[in-house]
Order: structure tokens, then C-alpha cells, then sequence
């Protein structure tokens, strides 16, 4: 049998096999930011008996927002749509974590809460597009935050961690990669600071460490995994020296005894730029230095995931888009039956179309191959 569909314990929990589903933004919440019915329905169709689900990013405050209609963690009303989400996930048997988001600088004034510019660590604009509710907005020029506006920030982190717990969570995961707010105050190339949160990597770290250790105080290290992106170059991040960089961040959060590290890995050769001169930072690299479950992600096939699982460079491998079209996607992997293809222009936002009337196998034989 191959290890990809062999037990394997995160936390606390024994999970029965190691095909985790990736956090996705899907912008499906309704008034208030609250879980719809959609959610609840789209979530319990992925649970599968000991498996994962790492529910889509969630913001911790308004001002984390980059993407309308994401559903939020930072009003107790919304608890309750989220325990019913949890509940779902449960009644099929499987676990569920939280990732709590602040996307910092790659926000609009529209999704503001008070048509301010975004927060960042430093002002420096970042190339790309959020999600309002006009369509794509180009990310405008965020402002630095002042020192005495961290820790109320931290402490949203916490909050968020707090209302997850209340909402039934198994855990949270703190969404460190793909250039939001940790991740922003971890590499240079976003962090300009001359304070105690930027210059050396040991002050550019302490924002994502501080915010780690807030969700832990609320769960147990146990049962809290970050996620980190070293290759990554979305939102114009870059960093001079990402081997050290994000090699000294994994040592310091294997010292808090968490669930996982979720690792983005770099994309497969021509769909992502890796900068000039540098090496590409995966698994592979920071598995030395981490001593817990690491979680890969980022374009894994079934051969893929059971290679990275076999090497033991990852002990579970994280699926995105093929769980999108896939509701029973551990199965499929498991008994190598064809993939349904997703539609991308149904990613974002809309009906019930592309979101939850994908069928499992079983009810479509002819599912296409990708």
C-alpha cells in the first residue's frame, strides 16, 4: 500500500491517511462575513473519515481583508456559522483547522473599513489585484504600521484563534506565506523597518512568531501549524537571503512543539519564476530543521505526493484545485480513478456552480481526466 494512504498523527489526532485539503478562498460567506449554507455543504462534501481540512483563510479584523465575501473570524456572530461547518466536517469523521489571515498590504481602500490605505510593516506597494466588490482592484500603497499598532494586531490573531476554538475547530494554522502580514514582516525585500520588527531576521521573525505563540496560548502548540511560502513570489515578495531566512523561522517554530509546517513548495518549472541567482527553498531543504509533521503543497499529482511522502521530505501532502472538482478526492487518489477537471473562472465568488455540484465518482463514472 503506499504511505500516502498510511496513518499518520498530527497533534493529537491519528489521521488515516495523508492527503490533506489545501486551504482555498473561495469568497462564498454571507451578510456579515458569516458561513453560508453553501460552506456547510461545500466542506462536508470533502470530509472523508481521518482525513484533514484546512478550512479556507480567514481574517482576523476588517482590516485583514483582500478578498469580499471571504468569511470572517473576528466577530463572535460569526461563530455559529462556523460551528456548523465543524459539525458537518465532524459528522463524516474528519478534522478540520482554521487558518486565521491578515493580508497586510495587498488590500484596497475599498475593502477597508474606514477607506484607509492597507497596513504593511513598511510602505511598499505591492504588484497584484484583491477582490472587492466592484472586481479586481490593484493593490494600493499600504501605510507602516506603528509600533504601538502591533501587538492590538497580535492580539486579533488571538482572538480569532479564541473563536475558533468556540466554533469546534480541531485547530488553527496561521497563513505565514503568499505575502500577507507575516510574511511581509519576515522578508526584506516587504520589511524596511529599523525597529525591534525588521533589520536582522531575528527582528524580522518576531511578528510570525509572536502571532504563533498567541494562537498557542489558546490551543496548545499541539494543536496550531503555520504555514510558510519560501519560494514564493506572489505579491512581489522576495527576500536576499531566503535560505537563512526562512531556515532560522523553522528552527524557532520547532521549538513551540507544533502540529505541522504547512510548506508551499516551489511550483513545477515555467509556471513560477524563481528569482535570478537564487535556489528554490523546499521540504526537501527544511526537513533537518523541523521536527514535527510538514505538511507540502503547491501542484503535487498522486505520483508526486506519494514520491515527497516516500522520500520523507513531507509526511502529508496538501491538494487544491483537484479538491475544488474532487469531493472524494482521498478516494480517487487512493484507487487511481480519474480526476473531474475544475473550471477556473468559477473560483471566486458566485453560486452553488462550480462550488458544490462537482460529483464524487461514484455518482460520475465519466469524470475526465486532467
Amino acid at each position: 500500500m503506499s504511505k500516502l494512504f498510511s496513518s499518520v498523527r498530527v497533534g493529537p489526532y491519528n489521521l488515516s491517511h495523508r492527503v490533506v485539503m489545501a486551504p482555498l478562498t473561495r469568497m462564498g460567506s454571507d451578510a456579515g462575513d458569516r458561513p453560508s449554507d453553501l460552506m456547510v455543504q461545500y466542506y462536508s462534501q470533502r470530509a472523508s473519515e481521518g482525513g484533514l481540512i484546512i478550512a479556507e483563510a480567514t481574517p482576523v479584523s476588517r482590516q485583514g481583508y483582500g478578498y469580499a465575501k471571504a468569511p470572517g473570524v473576528y466577530s463572535d456572530s460569526q461563530i455559529s456559522g462556523w460551528k456548523r461547518v465543524t459539525d458537518a466536517v465532524h459528522s463524516r469523521g474528519g478534522r478540520i483547522f482554521l487558518q486565521l489571515w491578515h493580508v497586510g498590504r495587498q488590500s484596497h481602500p475599498d475593502l477597508q473599513p474606514d477607506g484607509g490605505a492597507p497596513v504593511a510593516p513598511s510602505a511598499v506597494k505591492a504588484e497584484g489585484h484583491a477582490y472587492s466588490d466592484n472586481g479586481e482592484v490593484e493593490f494600493s500603497l499600504p501605510r507602516a504600521l506603528k509600533l504601538s499598532e502591533i501587538p492590538p494586531i497580535i492580539e486579533q490573531f488571538r482572538r480569532g484563534a479564541q473563536r475558533a476554538l468556540q466554533a469546534g475547530f480541531d485547530g488553527v494554522e496561521i497563513h505565514g506565506a503568499n505575502g500577507y502580514l507575516p510574511d511581509q514582516f519576515l522578508q526584506d525585500g516587504s520589511n524596511k523597518r529599523t525597529d525591534e520588527y525588521g533589520g536582522p531576521i531575528e527582528n524580522r521573525a518576531r511578528f510570525m512568531l509572536e502571532v504563533t505563540q498567541a494562537a498557542i496560548s489558546v490551543w496548545g502548540g499541539d494543536r496550531v501549524g503555520v504555514r510558510i511560502a519560501p519560494s514564493g513570489t506572489y505579491g512581489s515578495m522576495h527576500d536576499s537571503n531566503p535560505e537563512r531566512t526562512f531556515g532560522y523561522v523553522t528552527e524557532r517554530l520547532d521549538r513551540l512543539g507544533l502540529a505541522y509546517l504547512h510548506i508551499v513548495e516551489p511550483r513545477i518549472k515555467g509556471t513560477e519564476l524563481i528569482r535570478e541567482g537564487q535556489e528554490p527553498v523546499a521540504a526537501q531543504h527544511l526537513r533537518p530543521k523541523f521536527k514535527g509533521p510538514i505538511i507540502a503543497a503547491g501542484g503535487f499529482s498522486k505520483q508526486s505526493a506519494e514520491a515527497i511522502v516516500a522520500a520523507g521530505d513531507a509526511d502529508l501532502v496538501a491538494f487544491g484545485r483537484h479538491f475544488i472538482s474532487n469531493p472524494d478526492l482521498p478516494e480517487r487518489l487512493r484507487h487511481s480513478l480519474s480526476l473531474a477537471r475544475y473550471d477556473r473562472s468559477t473560483f471566486y465568488g458566485g453560486d452553488g456552480r462550480g462550488y458544490i455540484d462537482y460529483p464524487t465518482h461514484a455518482e460520475n463514472t465519466d469524470g475526465a481526466l486532467v
